[in-house]
């Protein structure tokens, strides 16, 4: 969720959006990037049309005139038949019902939006105003189903943890570049992913990062930002990230701090200041998980004014 990029070759670090162009990033696959940059989508929303004459477009989007004029220039002569649909934020999906009702193309992802969990009392949601609610799908996917097109197919690979309704998609075919796998928001190059409870949830992103793990894939192709070209190598080291924010919390938590808010301070002393409240976010995941694991305790649910302990003995 901060934008600090790891110094490594392998990561596509000099990212040009080239917002409302046509970019091939690999064979059959062209990348239109949406011009809404921000400290959450980077240089902006990632657009991708995978195949030749008939084609999928992987997450439209946002509401945006300028980006549906690029998408449409970009199809021009070619059938859409699919539309698939990573997760319900509002800069990846709500794009979907204006490029089906001008193509006729079906729309694919892995449900509505839904939170991770209920709301506890008095608990308020502060992604509510970025979620698509209006959202529904015309086929939902199941993990490891598939939609095909001329040459190329589409595997769900349902990556829950960001939004419950997470999916990435896994492309093959004949005539496809295989070993790519289009990562959405689940998985990107340029910063960690927001898990903001309670539309995400930290340990459906931890066993996310295993369910991609079991696969050998080459290439992931992200929501924003560039390419990771060593992906099992790049979770690897997300995964060991977020463990060490998860051992930050703790130790925090033995030093006596018992708000989200002071941790933040001193976990987050490095971070734009702007991104500290969805840095307290990712702390109450955190402590979410930790909670269910029984590595800290606490009154009532885990909450951002809540008041934490390690357990006996921890």
């Amino acid at each position: 969720m901060t934008a600090a990029r790891p110094a490594s070759p392998r990561f596509d670090l000099d990212f040009l959006p080239a917002h409302g162009e046509a970019v091939p990033v690999a064979a059959g696959v062209q990348r239109v990037t949406v011009n809404n940059p921000g400290p959450f989508t980077f240089h902006g929303t990632n657009s991708y049309i995978v195949g030749d004459r008939s084609v999928a477009v992987i997450d439209p989007g946002p509401q945006d005139e300028a980006h549906f004029a690029a998408l449409m220039a970009a199809l021009a002569g070619r059938e859409v038949t699919h539309i698939a649909v990573s997760h319900t934020h509002r800069d990846h999906s709500p794009l979907a019902r204006r490029l089906k009702a001008a193509t006729g193309a079906l729309i694919v992802a892995e449900g509505p939006h839904r939170a991770a969990r209920p709301l506890h009392a008095g608990e308020i949601n502060p992604f509510a105003e970025s979620s698509d609610t209006d959202f529904v799908p015309d086929i939902a996917l199941a993990d490891g189903e598939r939609v095909e097109g001329d040459g190329w197919s589409l595997t769900a690979l349902l990556t829950p943890g960001h939004t419950a309704n997470h999916a990435a998609f896994a492309l093959g075919g004949p005539t496809a570049d295989t070993g790519i796998v289009f990562s959405a928001d689940h998985v990107m190059a340029w910063a960690t992913t927001i898990v903001a409870p309670p539309d995400g949830a930290m340990a459906d992103y931890m066993a996310s990062l295993d369910r991609l793990l079991s696969r050998d894939d080459r290439l992931y192709l992200p929501g924003h930002g560039g390419p990771v070209r060593e992906p099992a190598a790049f979770v690897r080291a997300l995964r060991a990230h977020r463990r060490m924010r998860e051992r930050a919390v703790l130790q925090r938590i033995r030093k006596g701090d018992r708000r989200i808010v002071d941790m933040v301070q001193v976990i987050y002393r490095d971070t734009d200041p702007r991104l500290h409240g969805a840095a307290a976010l990712s702390v109450l995941a955190h402590l979410e998980d930790l909670v269910g694991r029984g590595a800290v305790v606490t009154e009532g649910p885990p909450s951002l004014a809540g008041l934490y302990a390690p357990p006996p003995g921890g």
